[in-house]
């Protein structure tokens, strides 16, 4: 059997909604003990959703406690166990773990080579650094809203993309965190941006206004750089296709698929600047061909020809029907005793040829509670019961 990468580390999580809990489900999956923190008193947000199907999509593997931090003896438990752990995640508001009194310096004061990741909106530092919020403010705030939609209507809402963003960055932080202990002994604090990660994917639109003063607009499915680009109807109900037409030769290969070769010497679509003039006139010409084809005959077709197109998939495509996530075997069942059978993906996207990668039911709200605070900080089992009694251990 082989190692797991993170077997043997230890994960104090004190994440919820979703960019914290995804960026720890992820050291949970590669083998690592993530010991999630809850208190029936204020619930995960995900965990009030229908069916908890986020939250079981994004804690998958975890151990969960239920644990009130505002009773002494509650802090003295949760210190013991950081003493006990080798990182600590939060993403609440900045300044949020110093108010609880499980601030950095606590801690490096109780286990000196710790790692303490918060995962924050705009950092700990600055002027904004303790405003609350959550992925969708985010997301407006980075710039997306602003270039989602049509130009002649207001901005898209694309929802909490940031959340999806900064998991990224955490991960890497934190492995580079445990390679710089491996290498010195020592810990460190990760401060991270969730603001900051997102506008780094803006730094084309950035670029372009830094050099040229220019503003990004919205502009629908085009693209400055293609004619054809956007989603073509095909046979079905709300079935489409995606076609991209970047260089002549794709513009000479995209009228054979066609069948109307002729087109390539048409005045109206002689080079990209006459296909961009003409534009509206052009999609209704694919439009009249793909509305009488399925998506996939119309994507099959343009792909062996090295035209760049692809299906529109709906959420029973890819879960049913896309070949390639099935051989991938992306998505897993699991069993769980509230929910009974779901299907998750598997999260990781990627396969290490020598760590095993392994999916487990997320937890119920303080299953794990008696094999933490037994097992792991050795609670005798008289003073368990009274902590239960007075909602320390709630």
């Amino acid at each position: 059997m082989k190692r797991k990468l993170f077997q043997g580390i230890r994960v104090v999580d004190f994440t919820w909604a979703l960019s914290g809990p995804i960026s720890t489900k992820h050291l949970s999956d590669l083998g690592a003990e993530v010991i999630k923190i809850e208190t029936r008193v204020r619930l995960d947000i995900q965990r009030t959703g229908s069916k908890f199907g986020s939250f079981n999509q994004h804690n998958s593997g975890k151990l969960a406690i239920t644990i009130n931090l505002k009773k002494p003896k509650g802090l003295e438990l949760m210190k013991q166990l950081i003493a006990k752990s080798d990182i600590v995640v939060d993403n609440f508001a900045g300044g949020a773990m110093d108010k609880m009194g499980l601030g950095y310096e606590v801690l490096r004061g109780i286990k000196p080579d710790i790692i303490m990741l918060s995962s924050c909106m705009q950092g700990q530092t600055g002027p904004f650094a303790r405003h609350p919020g959550i992925g969708f403010r985010l997301t407006a705030l980075t710039g997306f809203n602003h270039i989602t939609g049509w130009p002649d209507r207001q901005p898209g809402w694309i929802g909490a993309y940031t959340d999806f963003v900064a998991p990224r960055y955490n991960i890497l932080g934190i492995m580079a965190a445990l390679e710089y202990r491996r290498r010195t002994g020592k810990g460190q604090y990760i401060d991270v941006s969730q603001f900051e990660s997102g506008v780094q994917f803006m730094a084309p639109l950035i670029l372009d206004y830094a050099v040229n003063k220019h503003q990004a607009i919205r502009m629908g499915n085009q693209s400055e750089y293609a004619a054809p680009h956007n989603a073509y109807r095909c046979l079905g109900e709300d079935r489409w296709c995606a076609i991209s037409v970047f260089t002549d030769q794709e513009w000479e290969s995209f009228c054979g698929v066609i069948g109307n070769p002729k087109l390539t010497s048409d005045a109206r679509f002689a080079n990209l600047a006459d296909r961009k003039t003409n534009e509206e006139e052009l999609d209704k010409l694919v439009n009249e061909w793909t509305s009488k084809r399925s998506a996939e005959e119309v994507m099959n077709a343009m792909q062996a020809a090295g035209v760049p197109a692809g299906v529109l998939e709906t959420g029973e495509d890819l879960m049913e029907h896309d070949p390639q996530l099935k051989h991938r075997q992306f998505f897993t069942e699991l069993d769980h005793p509230e929910v009974g059978k779901y299907r998750t993906n598997s999260g990781a996207h990627f396969k290490l040829s020598k760590c095993d990668y392994d999916l487990v039911r997320a937890p119920l709200l303080g299953e794990h509670n008696e094999y933490v605070f037994k097992g792991i900080l050795g609670v005798p089992d008289d003073e368990y019961g009274r902590l239960v009694e007075d909602g320390t251990i709630n």
